[in-house]
């Protein structure tokens, strides 16, 4: 496993996937413009933008507390002498050591921002695969119309003849009938593939944020044998690039931040305060004081508070100093459980992501599979209508020698009609199939291809470099 998983560094190292050069709209192409122009993915990048500018702007809980405070204290008493007492401080308030708390709940919140990152990523990919699946939509209805049309008219010139056969008393009346039925159910079902075609190409305009398609690049190739890489290396690109796999890491690294914190919740901080004022009964004032203190602050699920001291002068005479405590008896006892429910979280954690782990290589294997299985079904699909083609000749023939109706004819054209359809089919299943192992990989339309062809010669692309 490690020898594929160095064998994929190097290929994303040396061998960058390229873009189609082909005119028109291309899958990749779709996928973008769907995430450019979705205003809610967008709000939600800015919001995203937003909460990281907070982010940055709190390192300033590392940084010194300044505040400034001013009062006018005048007293005139009716008895005694007035007072007129005037006061501005300058105060000063810097934590000095937490245990590593802040710096733990920086971290926190810098792995939120990554899931909220990665959810943002999984919201764009969800958006970019409804358009890539809008457009599949779209190219299989156009082909599949395109069939039923070119159909269509092969039934009307088979009944224009029968026509022309009824004038001259070849066939009976009834025949001329059933082949318009038949012609009538083939229009109908033609124009309901082309409302539906309609709608297809409405949304996918939606969705791309256009009022008309541009030319469509992308094309239901029947043909067309998928590339796939080897089993082993889709399980461990997938276990590196899969998305749901990144959030739960993050996850994980966020629940081993709130175990820290939890165990380190008895550790007490330490705070340096300080303040200088000047206080006088006029202007300009002509008195000045200090001080300096230290204070230690706690908090345990049984006791809680605070203890300080500080001293100081206030010249010219005298000197101040202070004691200060303060307790508060049980402030919390449920919290005592906060490190074995955190333990317990992070467990959980780690167990959803070996499941999804497990899940993640289970699907890319079956992944590889269904691509596998559906390129035989459809190899199926083409041999069986290579086979409805001769049964159409031969009915053709058949049909020369009086051995069948034209009616006969009609029927065999329809089947092969179906045997097209379901041949478009089988190959948008392959597609729909490789673009589904592509989001497991957290590839772009059209990177599984090119993933192979790295992959099956990983010192081409570097020889051209």
């Amino acid at each position: 496993m490690m020898r594929y998983f160095l064998l994929l560094v190097f290929v994303f190292t040396l061998t960058p996937f390229h873009a189609r050069s082909e005119p028109g709209l291309g899958f990749a192409d779709a996928a973008r413009m769907a995430v450019e122009a979705s205003s809610q993915l967008r709000n939600e990048y800015t919001a995203k933008a937003l909460r990281e500018g907070a982010w940055l702007w709190g390192l300033r809980a590392f940084l010194p507390r300044l505040s400034f405070s001013a009062s006018e204290d005048d007293r005139v008493s009716a008895i005694g002498a007035d007072a007129f007492l005037k006061n501005y401080s300058l105060n000063l308030d810097q934590l000095l050591w937490d245990g590593g708390r802040l710096s733990l709940s920086r971290k926190m919140e810098r792995t939120e921002l990554n899931l909220a990152g990665n959810m943002l990523k999984q919201m764009a990919a969800d958006i970019a695969e409804a358009a890539v699946s809008a457009y599949r939509d779209v190219l299989q209805g156009r082909t599949i119309l395109e069939i039923r049309e070119k159909t269509l008219e092969s039934l009307d010139e088979q009944r224009r003849i029968l026509q022309q056969e009824a004038e001259l008393g070849l066939v009976r009346q009834s025949d001329l009938v059933e082949a318009d039925i038949t012609v009538a159910l083939a229009e109908l079902e033609s124009f309901s593939l082309s409302m539906d075609l309609e709608e297809a190409e409405w949304r996918l305009a939606d969705q791309l944020g256009l009022e008309n398609l541009p030319l469509l690049s992308e094309q239901i190739d029947t043909y067309r044998q998928p590339k796939l890489p080897a089993s082993p290396v889709v399980q461990a690109l997938a276990e590196s690039r899969n998305q749901e796999l990144a959030s739960y890491r993050f996850s994980i690294a966020k629940r081993q931040a709130e175990l820290k914190t939890a165990s380190l919740s008895w550790i007490p901080s330490l705070r340096l305060t300080g303040s200088f004022g000047l206080n006088g009964r006029q202007y300009p004032l002509s008195r000045y004081s200090w001080s300096v203190g230290l204070s230690i602050e706690f908090s345990l699920p049984w006791l809680s508070g605070n203890i300080g001291a500080t001293a100081g002068r206030d010249p010219p005479y005298d000197r101040n100093a202070r004691l200060q405590e303060t307790l508060v008896p049980a402030p919390d006892p449920g919290a005592v459980f906060s490190v074995r429910a955190a333990e317990l979280a992070l467990t959980n954690e780690r167990e959803k992501f070996a499941a999804a782990l497990k899940e993640v290589r289970t699907a890319a294997e079956r992944g590889v599979k269904k691509c596998e299985l559906l390129d035989r079904k459809r190899v199926l699909a083409l041999e069986a209508l290579k086979l409805e083609g001769e049964k159409f000749r031969l009915a053709q023939l058949k049909l020369s020698l009086g051995e069948i109706t034209r009616l006969d004819l009609m029927e065999f054209r329809l089947n092969y009609a179906k045997r097209e359809a379901a041949l478009v089919e089988a190959a948008a299943a392959v597609l729909q199939a490789e673009r589904e192992l592509e989001r497991l990989l957290d590839l772009a339309p059209g990177e599984l291809s090119a993933l192979a062809d790295a992959l099956a010669d990983p010192f081409a692309e570097s020889e051209r470099i």
